[in-house]
């Protein structure tokens, strides 16, 4: 049997967060889910799943986006993970992160929140912080900006242009993780320091 992977796309509901920075990781499943080919259905675990496989034969992938605030993504992860029989470990958080550079991916198991309540929330619905991150560098406030401020607004005119390229970068990061393992997609994302 192939094991099946849970990956949750975290971010606010409604037109109004649809394009902020903390909604990049429901950004990013919109694009696996183009490539799977397929659309959302609403989900009794109060998400939008969808349900494929990556490539002929891959893995099986439950693509989630929670319907919830953000704050409270972990009851959802938690159901899910549940209904489709998912261990923490094959659980994969993508989301926005304010201490990585704008264009940047990066991917860990487990370790702190950083101050992200969304997966404060995951780590404790799932009573542990072992599951799988995909972080979507979105930088940091400019000046003196509240961080909440800054990531509940849209991207930048700028950014804007770059977004497609990040997304397709994420996106990848997620399939790579699956079919490859952490650290194998570590090596391929996290750029060696010259």
């Amino acid at each position: 049997m192939t094991e099946t992977w849970l990956v949750i796309g975290l971010g606010n509901p409604g037109a109004q967060y649809s394009n902020n920075r903390h909604n990049v990781g429901q950004m990013v499943l919109d694009e696996l889910a183009s490539r799977i080919g397929g659309g959302f259905k609403a989900h009794k675990a109060r998400a939008q799943v969808l349900e494929g496989r990556l490539g002929i034969g891959g893995p099986r992938i439950v693509l989630a986006k929670p319907t919830c605030y953000m704050n409270v993504s972990g009851g959802p992860v938690s159901a899910l993970s549940k209904f489709f029989g998912i261990a923490p470990d094959h659980v994969i958080a993508v989301h926005d992160e304010i201490d990585i550079p704008f264009n940047t991916v990066k991917l860990k198991i487990g370790g702190g929140e950083g101050g992200h309540n969304g997966l404060r929330d995951i780590s404790k619905a799932l009573a542990t912080k072992d599951y799988l991150r995909v972080r979507v560098g979105v930088g940091r406030p400019p000046g003196r900006m509240d961080t909440a401020d800054y990531v509940l607004r849209d991207f930048a005119t700028a950014e804007k242009k770059e977004l497609p390229f990040l997304l397709d970068e994420a996106a990848d990061a997620v399939e790579m993780l699956v079919s490859s393992g952490l650290v194998a997609a570590q090596q391929k994302f996290h750029p060696a320091k010259g």
